[in-house]
């Protein structure tokens, strides 16, 4: 496993990052697809022994038993010190005012409800899970920041946002001298590379760690193009991020397949690399409900692609609708 930086700051992540959207108790919110706790410890243990150190999850991921049973799963196998734990708040936990959004009352209850979930006191990486125009900017950063000072946030990261919206935060955070978000974790991946028209030269400008959710578009880049999965079935936020019948994502989809068997590797290794290449990128965000997932990630850190294979899948691409940020 390569270690590197995130963003400007001194911490040190893995080049992959578990997502943990995954686990959680399918019974509680809308995710059916979801591991109970017994299914996702030894998923857990596995990506530590490969070297993972880098767990992202959020409040609201199947009503905050992601954010257990990973917190508990963590701190039965490895010291807190040694992995690097990443949340996110926005999402309605409750019904009624106050329930969801950005204002300070929301962040200063939602950190202390994820830290008992996590069984920790402190949080890594905390990061708004989308932009609230409910919320007066200053009044999110500067609890944002307060949350920091109080030792519960090491660090603060930003989710799905037009590119005019994050740098408008930096920069009011930066007029006020308050924590500036390190991370933007955005939707990036050779189905949807929208992305890199403004938000990934912003945040190469702005020394932004990137880190790209939904690498493998929902798994729609490991298969063939009009398979589908249990998940893709009840999954009604990936049926947003993923309507499109163009011609041009069934032939990315193909593209992908030659490179993997001209290789004779799986085709998530193809699509990873591609990513993992991209200038800019510090660690995609992946999901893993079974072991293989984890090694087919591990394995695409190694996997060169050349510059013929990256523009045989790139060239099919056309621009997308902006999805995703709501």
């Amino acid at each position: 496993m390569d270690y590197v930086r995130l963003g400007k700051t001194g911490l040190e992540v893995s080049r992959l990052c578990l997502g943990c959207m995954t686990y959680g108790a399918p019974e509680r919110g809308t995710h059916p697809w979801t591991l109970d706790e017994a299914a996702t410890r030894p998923l857990i243990k596995q990506a530590l022994d490969l070297g993972v150190n880098f767990f992202d999850t959020a409040n609201i991921y199947s009503d905050g038993t992601s954010e257990e049973f990973v917190g508990r799963a963590l701190m039965d196998f490895v010291p807190r010190d040694e992995v690097v734990i990443a949340t996110k708040v926005h999402g309605r936990m409750r019904p009624g005012p106050n329930g969801a959004g950005l204002s300070r009352k929301a962040i200063f209850s939602e950190i202390d409800h994820s830290l008992r979930r996590l069984g920790t006191d402190y949080v890594d990486l905390y990061q708004i899970h989308r932009w609230d125009p409910l919320t007066p900017l200053e009044e999110t950063l500067e609890a944002l920041h307060d949350v920091v000072k109080a030792g519960k946030v090491r660090y603060i990261g930003a989710s799905s946002m037009y590119a005019w919206q994050f740098a408008k935060a930096l920069y009011t955070s930066r007029l006020h001298g308050w924590s500036e978000f390190v991370s933007m974790q955005d939707h990036l991946n050779l189905l949807n590379r929208e992305e890199e028209r403004e938000m990934l030269p912003l945040c190469a400008d702005q020394g932004i760690g990137v880190l790209p959710w939904s690498p493998l578009a929902r798994g729609r880049l490991t298969r063939e193009w009009n398979a589908t999965s249990e998940r893709q079935e009840s999954d009604a936020f990936g049926a947003t991020l993923y309507q499109s019948t163009q011609d041009a994502d069934r032939r990315i989809v193909e593209a992908v397949a030659a490179v993997a068997a001209q290789r004779g590797v799986p085709r998530a290794q193809v699509a990873l690399a591609w990513l993992i290449q991209k200038p800019g990128v510090t660690a995609p965000i992946i999901g893993a409900s079974k072991p293989h997932h984890l090694t087919d990630a591990v394995a695409a850190l190694t996997l060169a692609l050349a510059p013929e294979e990256i523009a045989a899948l790139e060239a099919p691409y056309v621009p997308h609708p902006v999805v995703g940020f709501s």
